[in-house]
């Protein structure tokens, strides 16, 4: 069937409080909607939708691609539930051995996995040169143990595998031979220099593959259901978005991928590409740092879920403070933490509720229409103005933080609770709200490419800049092929070049990015 639009994109964010769902034609919004989040996540994506394709009078047939904003993955590491049991190998010699793996990890996450951890020998130097030989005999012994066990997922780390991930390669290779149907995941694929955190990141991804697998299959037949054909994505931390085949293998790369949409999304529709992104919600404010319209990555370790993690994340800085923000009165008003999130509408005073929040006050000072104003007329006028002053104080000092220069910046502000802040933000040479930028990370997520990522480290005494950076460019490349992209339209987008001095061997760490776009072979 020849459709009747081109480049139509269903785009989906799961919030906290609320799942957004967006009907996108190229750059055009053609609608959107916003649907109470399920505790299964899965049953509201699917109400939304349904709703904005029946409220749009879009057909199924007309849609071209399906991208969703999860936290299904998120939730199951927060929870420590639905995870497999998890082998844990290290290529380390006789290196590391006094801080064994999973040493950090808090007691009911690591119990969740049933962690059976394995140190033998392998691993590099940081200059490239072997730390120990790979014995294929200890390889063997571990597979034996495995297979007694009936462990099928693994997680393979090697000391300095992103200057040589040779080891991890020949492991999984003989692992391979000896474990039949067994996933595996490896670090060198996943985290950056670091050995505990992308050892730790490694394993986080092999023992959510079985809820990769059972979320993928759930979201599929959820669009069978409504007659979508459209192939399905899910965004990514970095901005872009992954086939499901390649969602089952880089599970952790959708951990952050909410507030990315979002920052694309604000992007997209104010036509911003350097800026910073304010993205208030029913709970938290989350502020994130556009740089080529594209945000800004982590550079330190990243705490997920009481763990810390090395793979790529958004520099995101977050707040309690949201439009379900609970209104604390006393000797001085303050905003949040506290939140009545997605029971809003049944708590707060403007809904007929007794639970003073950010929303009512905004509504008393004329900010917003929303609900019955007639329920907050009475608020004390001081009070709601030494709220609103405390709100806004409190994202002028989380945007001060994000900066990297004293300097004013443009600031987008985009989300449902954006309502509660005024256009006089500290820190900002202007405050943008785009048309529609209340959905802004299902637009985001509508609009988002997909992308891939090198990150490491090389000797230039071995190879020459010119050719080091010729492969990563080249690897980037195909690894935003393998994600979904349609080859001919790969670019890379970033490149960036670290020396490393304390490392011997001219050692430079290469970091590129490369995003393309879904063709017809795709979408």
């Amino acid at each position: 069937m020849t459709n009747a639009r081109s480049g139509v994109h269903v785009g989906v964010d799961v919030g906290g409080t609320n799942t957004d769902a967006a009907i996108v034609n190229g750059a055009e919004v053609l609608h959107w909607v916003k649907t109470p989040t399920t505790a299964d996540v899965t049953s509201g994506i699917l109400v939304g939708i349904e709703r904005v394709l029946s409220e749009a009078a879009v057909e199924p047939s007309e849609v071209d691609a399906v991208m969703i904003g999860t936290t299904h993955f998120t939730n199951a590491i927060v929870e420590a539930r639905d995870l497999l049991p998890t082998a844990v190998i290290r290529l380390c010699g006789n290196a590391s051995r006094g801080v064994p793996p999973l040493i950090d990890w808090p007691e009911a996450l690591r119990d969740a996995i049933a962690p059976q951890i394995s140190m033998i020998d392998g691993g590099h130097e940081f200059d490239g040169r072997e730390l120990s030989p790979i014995d294929r005999e200890q390889v063997s012994r571990v597979a034996a143990d495995l297979k007694d066990r009936e462990i099928t997922t693994v997680a393979v780390t090697s000391v300095f595998s992103p200057v040589d991930d040779a080891h991890e390669r020949l492991a999984v290779d003989w692992l391979r031979t000896e474990l039949e149907n067994a996933a595996f995941s490896v670090s060198s694929e996943i985290g950056s220099i670091g050995l505990l955190e992308r050892e730790n990141a490694t394993v986080m991804n092999a023992s959510l593959r079985g809820v990769a697998d059972r979320v993928v299959s759930g979201l599929e037949r959820a669009a069978a259901k409504l007659d979508l054909e459209a192939p399905l994505y899910l965004s990514q931390n970095d901005g872009t978005v992954m086939d499901a085949e390649y969602t089952n293998r880089y599970p952790v790369a959708t951990f952050a991928s909410g507030p990315t949409n979002s920052m694309r999304g604000a992007a997209q529709l104010s036509g911003t590409s350097n800026c910073a992104v304010l993205d208030i919600g029913g709970t938290t404010s989350d502020i994130g740092i556009l740089v080529g319209g594209f945000p800004r990555q982590a550079s330190v370790a990243v705490d997920v879920a009481g763990v810390r993690t090395n793979f790529r994340m958004p520099d995101v800085h977050s707040i309690g403070i949201g439009g379900g923000s609970v209104v604390n009165v006393g000797e001085d008003v303050t905003v949040g933490p506290r939140s009545v999130g997605y029971r809003i509408t049944d708590e707060a005073l403007v809904f007929g509720g007794v639970t003073l929040t950010a929303t009512d006050i905004a509504v008393a000072a004329g900010m917003a229409d929303i609900g019955d104003p007639g329920k907050v007329a009475d608020l004390d006028s001081g009070m709601v103005n030494e709220g609103l002053e405390w709100i806004r104080v409190q994202i002028g000092e989380a945007i001060d933080r994000m900066k990297t220069g004293p300097d004013p910046v443009p600031v987008v502000v985009v989300g449902g609770g954006s309502v509660i802040v005024s256009d006089d933000i500290p820190g900002a040479s202007e405050v943008i709200r785009p048309t529609h930028h209340a959905v802004a990370n299902a637009v985001g997520a509508a609009i988002a490419e997909v992308g891939g990522q090198i990150d490491r480290i090389v000797s230039l005494d071995d190879v020459g800049r010119d050719q080091a950076l010729e492969d990563a460019r080249r690897d980037a490349v195909m690894r935003a092929v393998t994600a979904g992209a349609t080859e001919s339209t790969v670019r890379i987008v970033d490149v960036e070049e670290i020396p490393l001095a304390y490392l011997p061997s001219n050692a430079v760490r290469i970091k590129v990015k490369a995003v393309g776009s879904l063709g017809a072979a795709n979408a």
